[in-house]
């Protein structure tokens, strides 16, 4: 598994927006360095040409008392070996999102992406349907999409699944989400999807030919129920992972209109 260690870098990140000029070039610098090096403030205002005091300031609003402070922290990442995460529930749990991470990538098959990729241009109304945690997966899949133009909507109610049923056609495409395949509601209302001729899409970590007798595509996901820290997982950590590289895939073609949308959209949002 991975070694995690603690950083300062992040903090520095999180203040990055309150930074003069002066102290973002300086911030770039830390940001940036691999080395180990004199780190002394002369040495450092003569490399970065700032003052001693501008190294200060710059500490300070790090959250630092002084620049001798910050840089007591940040000498600590260049300590060969050093374990500084000393929990061992912490480093449990993040060796399964990365135990995850692995295994969603040796899922992806990339000749399906593109095929997802061609119905989601092609079709005129996207619908994602979830319940529970799924649901809220639905949600963050349609608010990613929308912000590229992809008329899409998250249906997350049993009784509004059904009545969507209704509207279907063939210039639709339906995501269904079920982790574990067996969501009765999402599951009955893929079915009643492709009854009327809508492509469909099964989000699922479960291969089977049921699931495959209404599904125009089955895009697996890994399951968490298998790792020994999967409890401790959120439910829709695999989704998102696998409707992020979906999104990835989908905003590569034509990739400078989708771009343009999505500035738009964020315009929009915050005029």
């Amino acid at each position: 598994m991975e070694q995690y260690e603690e950083s300062i870098i992040p903090q520095i990140e999180s203040v990055y927006h309150t930074f003069t000029s002066l102290e973002k070039n300086i911030a770039d610098f830390f940001i940036h360095n691999t080395k180990q090096m004199d780190f002394s403030s002369r040495h450092i205002s003569q490399l970065l040409y700032v003052s001693e005091a501008s190294l200060s300031r710059f500490a300070k609003k790090c959250g630092f008392q002084g620049y001798r402070e910050f840089l007591y922290n940040y000498k600590q990442c260049f300590v060969p070996g050093r374990d500084k995460i000393t929990a061992d529930f912490t480093k449990q749990v993040l060796n399964t999102y990365q135990e995850l991470l692995n295994k969603s990538y040796t899922l992806i098959d990339q000749a399906q992406m593109e095929r997802i990729v061609l119905l989601l241009s092609a079709k005129k109304r996207v619908y994602v349907y979830g319940r529970g945690s799924s649901g809220h997966a639905a949600q963050e899949m349609k608010l990613r999409f929308m912000r590229i133009g992809v008329n899409i909507e998250a249906i997350t109610d049993s009784h509004v699944m059904k009545m969507n049923s209704v509207i279907l056609d063939s210039d639709c495409l339906v995501f269904g989400i079920s982790v574990s395949g067996t969501t009765e509601d999402v599951v009955s209302s893929m079915r009643a999807a492709k009854a009327r001729n809508a492509s469909t899409i099964m989000i699922t970590s479960r291969r089977d030919k049921a699931l495959a007798q209404f599904s125009d595509e089955i895009l697996l996901v890994t399951s968490k129920e298998h790792l020994e820290n999967g409890s401790v997982i959120s439910p829709q950590f695999p989704v998102l992972v696998m409707a992020d590289i979906l999104y990835a895939y989908y905003k590569q073609m034509d990739k400078q209109t989708k771009e343009a949308m999505h500035e738009y959209t964020l315009r929009s949002l915050h005029p």
